[in-house]
């Protein structure tokens, strides 16, 4: 199977079964983001514990690569600590704005390396970063 292929797949797989979807009630804050070019929306809440991510639930509408993404992030930052989560967002910012040229740190970004092929496509990189700017508007807010 071709890496282009397996990545199409990971981004499927995340939007039909997309992970911390539904938004809890407990929350130390909720965001909404949109993204007016598309229409794609989220809206995320936010649960610290001290300096540590304890929980992030989401809900949204948009295409395959917006909330794909948005499962992506939430599964990668829970756990980790708000310096950790910024370094993980640094790495998929940094990956969005390659334009193609990095394929990203696998053991950092883990399912996150599957959006290398969306920097390509200026118009989708706003999809695929709407969650991750969702969480970081939300942790900004939270630890300021």
């Amino acid at each position: 199977m071709e890496l282009d292929s397996l990545y199409q797949e990971v981004i499927l797989d995340h939007y039909k079964s997309p992970h911390h979807k539904g938004l809890s009630d407990q929350k130390d804050i909720q965001v909404h983001h949109k993204n007016p070019s598309c229409g794609d929306e989220v809206t995320l809440n936010l649960v610290m514990d001290g300096q540590v991510v304890k929980d992030v639930s989401w809900d949204g509408v948009g295409c395959s690569i917006s909330m794909a993404s948005v499962s992506v992030m939430s599964e990668l930052i829970i756990g980790k600590s708000y310096v950790q989560a910024l370094a993980i967002f640094d790495a998929f910012f940094e990956l969005m704005q390659s334009k193609g040229q990095s394929s990203g740190d696998e053991n950092l970004l883990e399912d996150g390396v599957a959006f290398a092929g969306v920097s390509k496509f200026p118009a989708r990189i706003k999809c695929a970063l709407l969650g991750w700017m969702a969480f970081k508007d939300a942790s900004t807010q939270v630890m300021e």
